[in-house]
């Protein structure tokens, strides 16, 4: 015990020891005869035949060595150190480095157990105490697996701090949440970062083992140098290794099943109600709200698997609350049949194109990005029929004008939003990462893509899609990433890391925090907001200003509450008109405002504001400032939450508003046409424009999300834009290109519209089914 520190190994060498245990030459891992019973040997350290690897490691047995040894027994020995390589001896031991320290061992005598081959000795000045590694875990010594490998007997071992002040009676322990009392004990273990965190050592330790040097965290707070080093000082083993749930094969499997079954009153679907087939107009797609009821897409005749659905019941709900607009409540009203009876779940008839507010062709015509350079006359002959021609009242109007000013100032927003992206993308340089991506498994693959040692938020990414064996030769790494990325925002917002309807905040997931899940999502939206993916677009404004302004700033509403039970429970407060029906609902949830820690006197009926007031406060706000200040610390990834905080309104219009729907005017103003002494002779511009408004109506089978997907390989236009930017050519040729490398839309110049028209259709329809294929 005397030469403990001059023999240990470094740090550097332990970590190889670390990641040497699980993988193991196979000259080394013999196998054994069929006699041969691995139970039955002893440690030639400690003399114990117990096998288990919580309390002394791993127990390994060579028998070409006639050699058994417990992990933690030789890591711990006071004689011996690594002076091999990984994959020599064990672990890096020498076998002749072991025999010695076991003739070394064979001298000195236990002060427990009081028999020979103790080979651990107190480093204390002037401690000749020795004793097995069995023994002094027994004895409750402490052996701090870090830097040198110290051991410290029952006498000179290390203890937590106790101030007077802390409260002295009993608390959970945050893991298994049995009772601990809070004691300077050896069983139980005090959190250096968190004022009434107490854990079992047993608990912690197990926990050590499952979650690994990188997840092994407070559970409380999610500190992880400042916990981890308190917790190998005070003799808590983290092995240098994965987490043991990230090692097991679909693991999270079940979690991916989805509701898939068409519960409209009148299925149009020929194979039946169950029957789910993606991309197509046969994809079932789900409540937006509660997502336990779907339709198929040609069943409520929606166009984009992107356009939102609610079920009857949520819509009921929503009008019940005032909270369904006027142009949903419009649309239900005309989902009546005609003999009176209300089709239950049913939009209006495919039969019927919808028309948009925005539909005249007048704006394509004064559009500046293209009258500037083409200089073009209105396209009479595609004029709208009369039986679409809208006379409004002038309230109407005035609402009209009221939305678009709405819809004007988001736009400005967005594109100042865009001009912030664009800074902050200079700060990506050339070096490629590649993630290897199942699209099937896309959180799992995802997660393990950015977790990864050589991931950094500076690469430029490329996506490579492990589970599409024929990808599409059109498909660029911009289009992969994109579609990555809007598939990764897609599952972040129905996972349950956050809760809500549409406008959603973060819930209250233990394991999460645990895993670090938060700060992974905030990092994974700050990188897709800046590498060119989707933005959330599902933010409530409490969960924004919380990000923004701090949590200490922000009053949250009723709306946040998502929890149908507190939700209620707020409302019967609230509402009470009388003090006596107060005190009695106060009565009757005192169990509830007790654990919220937000029972107060009443005395006057005035009192339920604050008494409201503090259950919102904790429930949306104080109940989740944990996983609220690792989301937060993931979204400072490439300086995003700096310039949120600095543009708050600007990155609002991304982060808590989904993006416009696509119309003529957005995909007008999108591509810049490149004129020539050809497009004025045939009018090709006058036809594109056409085209558009023709799809913008419903009198055509492409959307506006197939023309892009078609052009760029994206449906939607990133928060960032799109590099380069989108343009369009006419040129000499039989049908149209989409180059997705330029973002370049080849035209053919026809004689005429409906040829035009034709050509369109048939090419990108045949391109995306291809590709969907």
């Amino acid at each position: 015990g005397g030469c403990w520190g001059l023999n240990r190994p470094s740090v550097g060498a332990r970590g190889r020891r670390g990641a040497a245990r699980d993988s193991q030459p196979e000259e080394l891992r013999m196998s054994k005869p069929n006699n041969f019973d691995s139970q039955s040997t002893f440690c030639v350290l400690c003399g114990r035949t117990d096998d288990c690897p919580e309390k002394y490691g791993e127990k390994k047995t060579f028998v070409e060595y006639s050699l058994t040894v417990h992990y933690y027994c030789l890591l711990m020995s006071s004689g011996i150190w690594q002076r091999g390589e990984e994959d020599e001896g064990v672990d890096g031991f020498l076998i002749t480095d072991i025999r010695k320290e076991v003739n070394r061992a064979a001298k000195l005598k236990c002060n427990i157990c009081k028999k020979k081959g103790a080979s651990i000795g107190c480093v204390a000045p002037k401690c000749k105490r020795s004793y097995h590694f069995p023994c002094g875990i027994k004895r409750e010594c402490i052996f701090q697996f870090m830097e040198d490998f110290r051991s410290y007997c029952w006498e000179h071992k290390p203890v937590q701090t106790f101030m007077d002040k802390e409260s002295r009676g009993p608390s959970q322990c945050t893991i298994c949440l049995d009772l601990v009392e809070h004691l300077p004990a050896y069983t139980i273990l005090k959190s250096p970062c968190c004022k009434n965190a107490w854990f079992h050592r047993e608990c912690l330790q197990y926990q050590a083992l499952s979650a690994g040097i990188f997840f092994f965290r407070c559970t409380v707070c999610n500190n992880k140098d400042k916990f981890q080093k308190e917790m190998l000082r005070m003799g808590i083993y983290i092995p240098e290794r994965d987490a043991s749930w990230e090692l097991e094969e679909n693991a999270y499997q079940d979690l991916l099943q989805c509701y898939q079954h068409c519960d409209i009153r009148r299925c149009l679907c020929k194979k039946g109600r169950d029957y789910n087939e993606p991309d197509s107009k046969w994809e079932i797609k789900r409540c937006q709200c509660c997502g336990s009821r779907g339709t198929h897409l040609a069943c409520s005749s929606l166009k984009s698997w992107e356009q939102n659905w609610e079920c009857i019941e949520c819509r009921s709900i929503f009008a019940k609350s005032g909270k369904y607009s006027r142009k949903k409540k419009r649309s239900l009203a005309t989902s009546e049949k005609t003999d009176g009876t209300t089709c239950l779940m049913e939009e209006p008839s495919p039969k019927t194109p919808r028309q948009s507010s925005g539909s005249q062709r007048n704006f394509l015509l004064q559009s500046p990005k293209i009258m500037y350079q083409n200089n073009l006359s209105p396209c009479s002959h595609l004029e709208l029929p009369a039986s679409n021609r809208v006379t409004m009242s002038l309230s109407p109007l005035m609402l009209n004008r009221n939305w678009s000013l709405r819809q004007k100032n988001l736009r400005e927003q967005r594109r100042e939003v865009c001009n912030i992206l664009k800074e902050l993308k200079l700060q990506v340089n050339t070096k490629t990462t590649r993630l290897n991506i199942n699209a099937d498994d896309i959180w799992n693959s995802a997660l393990k893509g950015f977790r990864q040692r050589n991931f950094s938020p500076t690469n430029t990414i490329e996506i490579n899609f492990t589970n599409c064996k024929n990808r599409s030769k059109t498909d660029t790494s911009a289009a992969s990433k994109h579609h990555f990325f809007q598939l990764l925002m897609l599952h972040l917002q129905n996972s349950s890391l956050f809760e809500g309807s549409s406008a959603k905040n973060l819930s209250l997931d233990f394991q999460a925090v645990k895993e670090n899940l938060y700060f992974e999502a905030g990092k994974m939206i700050a990188v897709s907001l800046v590498h060119g993916g989707p933005s959330p677009g599902f933010f409530s404004k409490t969960l924004f200003d919380c990000l923004v302004y701090g949590p200490e700033n922000v009053k949250p509403a009723l709306e946040d509450v998502a929890d149908v039970d507190v939700a209620q429970t707020i409302k019967m407060i609230k509402y009470a008109n009388s003090l006596s029906s107060l005190q009695s609902t106060i009565h009757d949830c005192y169990e509830f405002l007790a654990a919220a820690g937000c029972l107060r006197p009443v005395t006057a009926l005035c009192d339920k504001n604050m008494l409201v007031n503090d259950i919102l406060i904790h429930h949306v706000i104080k109940r989740i400032i944990s996983p609220l200040e690792s989301f937060r610390q993931g979204l400072k990834t490439l300086g995003v939450l700096e310039k949120m905080q600095m543009h708050p309104d600007a990155f609002s219009s991304v982060l808590c508003h989904k993006p416009e729907r696509l119309s003529a005017e957005t995909i007008c103003d999108l591509f810049t046409i490149h004129s020539s002494p050809d497009v004025k002779e045939v009018k090709g511009a006058d036809f594109w424009m056409g085209y558009l408004q023709d799809v913008e109506s419903g009198e055509s089978v492409v959307t506006f999300e197939d023309i892009l997907q078609f052009v760029t390989g994206s449906s939607s236009i990133p928060s960032i834009g799109f590099d380069p930017e989108p343009t369009i050519k006419f040129l000499r040729i039989r049908y149209p290109i989409g180059n997705r490398l330029l973002n370049c839309l080849e035209l053919p110049i026809t004689n005429t519209y409906q040829q035009f028209k034709n050509k369109m259709e048939l090419t990108i329809r045949n391109t995306l089914r291809v590709e969907r294929d």
